[in-house]
C-alpha cells in the first residue's frame, strides 16, 4: 500500500503538504501563438479591418440612435467604447509581440548578413593577395615581346658569326692546306 502512494504523500520524503496540489502550467506552442499575433497585426493594420471596422461603428451607432428597437447602448456609447478598450488592451500586446518577433528575425538575418560580408570580405583578401602574387610573378616573367627581341639579337649574332665566321675559316684553313705535303 506504501508504494501506491504517491511521492509527496509519504512522510520520508520532502516536499508541499498543505493539501493544496499545484497546477500544472498551461502548455502551448509558443511558435503557433507568435503566428496567431503577427497574423492579428497584419490583419489589424489592412484597408480591410479599417473599413470592416468603419461599417461596425457607424452600424452601431445608426443602431443606437434611430433603432425602431431599444437602445442597448445609449447616446454616451459606453458598451462601445468598453468593446474598443478591449480591443486596445488584447490588439496593443499582441502587435508588441509580433514586432518583437520580427526584430528577432531581423536580427538572425543581420547577423548572418554579417558573417556573410565578414566571410565575402576575407575571400575579397584573399584573390586579392592571390592577384596581387600573380602580378608580381608576371612581371618577373619575359613578355612575348621581350622574348622575340632577344630571339632577334640572337639570331642575328649567330647570323653575323656564320657570315664572319665562314671568312675567318677559309682564311685560317686556306694556309693550313697550302702549308700541308
Amino acid at each position: 500500500m506504501a508504494d501506491s502512494q504517491r511521492p509527496e504523500d509519504r512522510l520520508n520524503t520532502p516536499g508541499d503538504r498543505t493539501g493544496f496540489h499545484r497546477r500544472r502550467r498551461l502548455r502551448f506552442n509558443e511558435e503557433t501563438f507568435g503566428q496567431f499575433a503577427e497574423w492579428i497585426a497584419r490583419f489589424m493594420g489592412s484597408p480591410r479591418f479599417l473599413l470592416w471596422m468603419t461599417i461596425f461603428v457607424i452600424s452601431w451607432v445608426v443602431l443606437n440612435l434611430i433603432g425602431r428597437w431599444r437602445h442597448w447602448d445609449p447616446y454616451p456609447f459606453i458598451l462601445l467604447n468598453l468593446a474598443f478598450s478591449t480591443q486596445a488592451s488584447y490588439s496593443a500586446p499582441l502587435i508588441l509581440l509580433a514586432q518583437n518577433r520580427q526584430e528577432a528575425r531581423d536580427k538572425a538575418s543581420l547577423d548572418d548578413d554579417r558573417r556573410v560580408n565578414a566571410q565575402s570580405r576575407a575571400d575579397m583578401d584573399y584573390l586579392a593577395r592571390e592577384i596581387a602574387t600573380l602580378r608580381s610573378n608576371v612581371g618577373d616573367m619575359a613578355t612575348r615581346d621581350f622574348v622575340r627581341s632577344e630571339l632577334r639579337d640572337q639570331l642575328r649574332e649567330l647570323l653575323f658569326e656564320l657570315e664572319h665566321g665562314n671568312n675567318s675559316e677559309e682564311d685560317t684553313e686556306g694556309p693550313a692546306t697550302e702549308s700541308g705535303p
